[in-house]
């Protein structure tokens, strides 16, 4: 799929840095952000990496990884000061020249890959047209977008094994879920199963994510672009929405679900209903050919019909898996989207309300298949299931 990309656009090859594109070039998640990943059109891959992450590099896919220093006892260097003499010597073995290079530019919203993570930004394309001189360097942001809104097989198991791994999450968190926890010890709880697995079953290096928690009058915002746990301990009664941004190894989730704290009540039970007839009706939209316009319609007539249309203040879903809480990333299930979905396609399904004192979401993620979806988040799929002591 990268090659012909390259060939369809002219492009004699492409380099990477941000860690989401690396992966999606090489199979590999970056960890400090220092990696870069070149893509040539006849197909050859090479991964440039710090020398203690060679070991993580080697599990992807690319034909070589080649490792550099970023800095030693003997010298101190900055990351692109480390990184420019194998860049050159990499692309001088590549043969780029008199031909068209492209890079990344424009805006990206990037997952984070560690708890800090480096950016070469605009030290790029210097140290590029320092290797290359002869070589055209052009901006690949598109290409390189429409090639993360597809997934190949191989990244579609990959992010099949991150909703498992937060499948398990969500059990183990919703089984220890009760009044008197506070919001953040509650997504502690549901954060601790997303690293702490079983390695025997799962075969993956880097496990991990974000869990947020947010109860009772607090879920009632959380409609906005970011969630927090707070010091609010649950009451009995409460609705408690627990969202979850989980990875495996770079291929992230984007998971919601909401939970009563005992039986609910006729507010609730409608606010249940409503979303999850607007999640069904949604569903039944997706296939090859749709537009994501129309599922986002479909979602928003129910909430319409059963009187919450003020109440969904957010479109249905976006593009989720090399991205992750990025409304932008296609398709976007959206009022005014013009995009429309294919096979291969991996996105979220979030209809929500949010009302006074209140607040619900149920956020599934799926995959677009040829005749219409596959559901990848299938657990905890009914209000039944989501009554907590």
């Amino acid at each position: 799929m990268i090659r012909k990309a390259l060939q369809s656009h002219d492009i004699s090859g492409v380099v990477c840095s941000l860690p989401a594109n690396v992966l999606m070039l090489s199979g590999y998640f970056p960890i400090v952000g220092t990696s870069v990943a070149v893509a040539m059109a006849e197909g050859r891959v090479v991964v440039l990496a710090p020398e203690d992450e060679e070991q993580l590099a080697r599990r992807g896919f690319a034909h070589d990884v080649i490792t550099f220093q970023t800095g030693s006892l003997e010298s101190l260097v900055t990351a692109a000061e480390g990184i420019a003499d194998p860049l050159r010597q990499l692309l001088a073995s590549l043969h780029p020249q008199n031909q068209r290079i492209g890079c990344e530019q424009g805006q990206w919203l990037e997952p984070a890959s560690y708890a800090a993570m480096h950016l070469y930004g605009n030290s790029l394309i210097p140290l590029l047209k320092e290797a290359v001189p002869d070589a055209n360097f052009v901006d690949a942001g598109n290409l390189l977008r429409n090639l993360r809104k597809l997934h190949t097989p191989a990244e579609i198991e990959r992010i099949r094994t991150s909703c498992h791994v937060a499948g398990n999450a969500f059990q183990r968190g919703a089984a220890a879920l009760s009044a008197g926890l506070t919001e953040a010890q509650t997504a502690a709880a549901f954060r601790t199963p997303l690293y702490v697995t079983d390695p025997s079953r799962l075969d993956h290096g880097r496990a991990d994510g974000l869990v947020s928690c947010m109860s009772g009058p607090n879920a009632a915002s959380a409609y906005g672009a970011y969630a927090r746990s707070r010091g609010r301990s649950i009451e009995s009664g409460d609705l408690v929405l627990v969202h979850c941004n989980s990875h495996v190894d770079g291929y992230w989730t984007d998971i919601t679900r909401t939970f009563c704290i005992g039986p609910p009540h006729q507010r609730q039970r409608e606010m249940y209903d409503a979303v999850f007839a607007a999640r069904d009706a949604a569903l039944k939209q997706i296939r090859p050919g749709a537009k994501a316009a129309d599922v986002d319609h479909a979602a928003r007539e129910v909430m319409q019909a059963r009187g919450f249309a003020q109440a969904f203040k957010h479109p249905t879903g976006h593009g989720v898996g090399f991205a992750v809480i990025d409304h932008n990333a296609p398709p976007r299930l959206h009022p005014r989207s013009p995009d429309v979905l294919e096979e291969g396609m991996v996105f979220n399904v979030e209809p929500g309300i949010y009302v006074k004192n209140e607040g619900m979401r149920h956020c599934d993620m799926v995959v677009v298949t040829l005749n219409g979806y596959e559901l990848l988040t299938p657990f905890q799929q009914d209000p039944g299931a989501l009554i907590a002591g």
